[in-house]
Protein backbone atom coordinates (compact mmCIF):
# COMPACT_ATOMS: atom_id res chain seq x y z
CA UNK A 1 0.00 0.00 0.00
CA UNK A 2 1.36 2.74 -0.95
CA UNK A 3 0.73 6.48 0.64
CA UNK A 4 2.62 9.17 -0.77
CA UNK A 5 5.00 9.50 1.91
CA UNK A 6 8.67 8.82 1.24
CA UNK A 7 10.03 6.22 3.30
CA UNK A 8 11.96 7.75 6.52
CA UNK A 9 15.69 7.00 6.67
CA UNK A 10 17.25 5.99 10.04
CA UNK A 11 18.86 9.19 11.39
CA UNK A 12 23.06 9.15 10.66
CA UNK A 13 24.54 8.25 13.66
CA UNK A 14 26.89 11.05 15.34
CA UNK A 15 30.31 10.78 15.58
CA UNK A 16 30.52 11.06 19.36
CA UNK A 17 28.42 7.93 19.59
CA UNK A 18 30.79 5.81 17.43
CA UNK A 19 34.00 7.39 18.98
CA UNK A 20 33.07 7.92 22.62
CA UNK A 21 32.80 3.41 22.99
CA UNK A 22 36.06 2.91 21.12
CA UNK A 23 37.50 5.81 23.41
CA UNK A 24 36.61 3.86 26.50
CA UNK A 25 37.51 0.64 25.23
CA UNK A 26 41.29 1.82 24.15
CA UNK A 27 41.41 3.87 27.70
CA UNK A 28 40.11 0.09 29.72
CA UNK A 29 43.32 -1.61 27.66
CA UNK A 30 45.73 1.30 28.40
CA UNK A 31 44.82 0.90 32.08
CA UNK A 32 45.04 -2.93 32.05
CA UNK A 33 47.94 -3.15 29.93
CA UNK A 34 49.52 -0.46 32.52
CA UNK A 35 48.99 -1.78 35.39
CA UNK A 36 50.41 -5.74 34.06
CA UNK A 37 53.45 -3.67 33.20
CA UNK A 38 53.83 -2.24 36.14
CA UNK A 39 53.23 -5.20 38.29
CA UNK A 40 55.81 -7.21 36.55
CA UNK A 41 58.28 -4.91 37.16
CA UNK A 42 57.81 -3.33 40.66
CA UNK A 43 55.36 -6.26 42.16
CA UNK A 44 51.62 -7.16 42.86
CA UNK A 45 51.62 -5.30 46.26
CA UNK A 46 52.97 -2.21 44.87
CA UNK A 47 49.98 -1.85 42.75
CA UNK A 48 47.76 -2.79 45.20
CA UNK A 49 49.20 -0.50 47.65
CA UNK A 50 48.86 2.43 44.67
CA UNK A 51 45.13 1.75 43.60
CA UNK A 52 44.56 1.35 47.60
CA UNK A 53 46.09 5.03 48.07
CA UNK A 54 44.89 6.80 45.13
CA UNK A 55 41.30 5.89 46.28
CA UNK A 56 41.83 6.73 49.67
CA UNK A 57 43.44 10.09 48.66
CA UNK A 58 40.88 10.77 46.07
CA UNK A 59 37.75 10.15 48.79
CA UNK A 60 39.82 12.61 50.95
CA UNK A 61 40.03 15.12 48.22
CA UNK A 62 36.20 15.19 47.80
CA UNK A 63 35.17 15.21 50.60
CA UNK A 64 37.35 18.26 51.12
CA UNK A 65 35.56 20.03 48.22
CA UNK A 66 32.84 18.99 48.94
CA UNK A 67 32.88 20.99 52.64
CA UNK A 68 34.45 23.39 50.57
CA UNK A 69 31.90 24.24 47.99
CA UNK A 70 29.26 23.53 51.03
CA UNK A 71 30.94 26.73 53.16
CA UNK A 72 30.83 28.37 49.29
CA UNK A 73 26.87 27.81 48.94
CA UNK A 74 26.45 28.77 52.60
CA UNK A 75 28.56 32.17 52.53
CA UNK A 76 26.67 32.93 49.42
CA UNK A 77 22.86 32.32 51.14
CA UNK A 78 24.24 34.86 54.02
CA UNK A 79 25.39 37.63 51.53
CA UNK A 80 22.32 37.44 49.97
CA UNK A 81 20.48 37.36 53.05
CA UNK A 82 22.93 40.24 55.19
CA UNK A 83 23.64 42.21 51.71
CA UNK A 84 26.69 42.44 49.80
CA UNK A 85 28.54 44.23 52.70
CA UNK A 86 27.04 41.32 55.47
CA UNK A 87 29.76 39.28 57.84
CA UNK A 88 29.94 36.49 54.61
CA UNK A 89 31.60 38.31 52.27
CA UNK A 90 33.22 36.29 49.89
CA UNK A 91 36.97 36.90 48.45
CA UNK A 92 36.71 37.56 44.58
CA UNK A 93 39.57 35.26 43.72
CA UNK A 94 37.22 32.08 45.09
CA UNK A 95 37.08 29.68 42.27
CA UNK A 96 34.77 26.30 41.94
CA UNK A 97 35.59 22.79 42.85
CA UNK A 98 34.94 21.29 39.69
CA UNK A 99 37.57 20.31 39.02
CA UNK A 100 39.17 19.31 42.07
CA UNK A 101 36.10 17.13 42.77
CA UNK A 102 36.92 15.75 39.10
CA UNK A 103 40.69 14.95 39.99
CA UNK A 104 39.26 12.88 43.44
CA UNK A 105 36.96 10.88 41.19
CA UNK A 106 39.81 10.01 39.07
CA UNK A 107 41.97 9.13 42.05
CA UNK A 108 39.51 6.90 43.26
CA UNK A 109 39.02 4.85 39.65
CA UNK A 110 41.18 1.99 40.04
CA UNK A 111 44.07 2.57 37.14
CA UNK A 112 46.97 4.00 36.59
CA UNK A 113 46.44 6.31 34.10
CA UNK A 114 43.51 7.59 35.76
CA UNK A 115 45.42 8.65 38.99
CA UNK A 116 48.17 10.29 37.25
CA UNK A 117 44.82 12.36 34.84
CA UNK A 118 43.42 13.36 38.78
CA UNK A 119 46.66 14.39 40.19
CA UNK A 120 47.19 17.09 37.52
CA UNK A 121 43.76 18.34 38.35
CA UNK A 122 44.53 18.65 41.62
CA UNK A 123 47.65 21.31 40.64
CA UNK A 124 46.78 24.80 40.26
CA UNK A 125 47.96 25.66 37.34
CA UNK A 126 46.52 22.82 34.79
CA UNK A 127 43.37 23.49 37.26
CA UNK A 128 42.99 27.11 35.89
CA UNK A 129 43.61 26.49 32.34
CA UNK A 130 41.22 23.41 32.41
CA UNK A 131 39.11 26.08 34.06
CA UNK A 132 39.08 28.88 31.30
CA UNK A 133 39.12 26.14 28.50
CA UNK A 134 35.83 25.20 29.63
CA UNK A 135 34.53 28.57 30.68
CA UNK A 136 35.30 29.50 26.89
CA UNK A 137 33.92 26.67 25.21
CA UNK A 138 30.84 26.90 27.11
CA UNK A 139 30.59 30.25 26.04
CA UNK A 140 30.86 29.74 22.22
CA UNK A 141 28.69 26.88 21.89
CA UNK A 142 25.63 29.32 24.12
CA UNK A 143 26.13 31.77 21.62
CA UNK A 144 26.00 29.75 18.48
CA UNK A 145 23.00 27.71 19.74
CA UNK A 146 20.10 28.61 17.84
CA UNK A 147 16.34 29.05 19.04
CA UNK A 148 14.74 26.24 21.39
CA UNK A 149 17.68 24.86 21.97
CA UNK A 150 19.24 24.09 25.74
CA UNK A 151 21.42 26.92 25.16
CA UNK A 152 18.62 29.13 24.69
CA UNK A 153 17.27 27.89 27.79
CA UNK A 154 20.56 28.93 29.70
CA UNK A 155 19.96 32.58 28.29
CA UNK A 156 16.24 32.33 29.79
CA UNK A 157 17.23 31.17 32.56
CA UNK A 158 19.91 34.35 33.63
CA UNK A 159 17.42 37.01 32.14
CA UNK A 160 17.06 39.08 35.23
CA UNK A 161 15.79 42.64 35.78
CA UNK A 162 16.94 45.55 36.65
CA UNK A 163 16.83 45.95 40.46
CA UNK A 164 17.94 41.82 40.27
CA UNK A 165 14.86 40.33 40.89
CA UNK A 166 14.20 37.50 38.84
CA UNK A 167 10.77 36.74 36.72
CA UNK A 168 9.49 34.04 37.16
CA UNK A 169 7.15 33.31 33.83
CA UNK A 170 5.79 30.19 31.89
CA UNK A 171 5.53 30.37 28.26
CA UNK A 172 1.93 29.46 27.00
CA UNK A 173 2.28 28.54 23.54
CA UNK A 174 -1.55 28.76 21.35
CA UNK A 175 -0.38 26.65 18.06
CA UNK A 176 -3.34 25.59 16.14
CA UNK A 177 -5.17 22.63 17.87
CA UNK A 178 -2.25 22.49 20.49
CA UNK A 179 -4.05 24.29 23.68
CA UNK A 180 -6.04 21.16 25.32
CA UNK A 181 -8.69 24.05 26.91
CA UNK A 182 -9.61 27.54 25.33
CA UNK A 183 -12.10 29.86 27.10
CA UNK A 184 -13.29 31.54 24.40
CA UNK A 185 -14.18 27.43 22.59
CA UNK A 186 -13.91 25.26 25.85
CA UNK A 187 -12.51 22.03 25.80
CA UNK A 188 -11.41 20.26 22.45
CA UNK A 189 -13.07 17.33 21.97
CA UNK A 190 -11.96 13.54 22.42
CA UNK A 191 -10.24 11.67 20.05
CA UNK A 192 -11.87 9.04 18.70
Amino acid sequence: MTTGIPPSTPPKRSRARTLVPLGIAAWLLAEIWLLITVASAAGGLTVLALLVGGAVLGGYVIKRAGRRAFRNLTETLQQQQYGAAGPGAAQPGSEGNTFTMLGGLLLMVPGLLSDVLGLLCLVPPVRKALGRYAERSLEKRMRTAGPGTLGDAFQQARMRQPDGKVVQGEVIREDAGSAPYREDRGPRPPLT
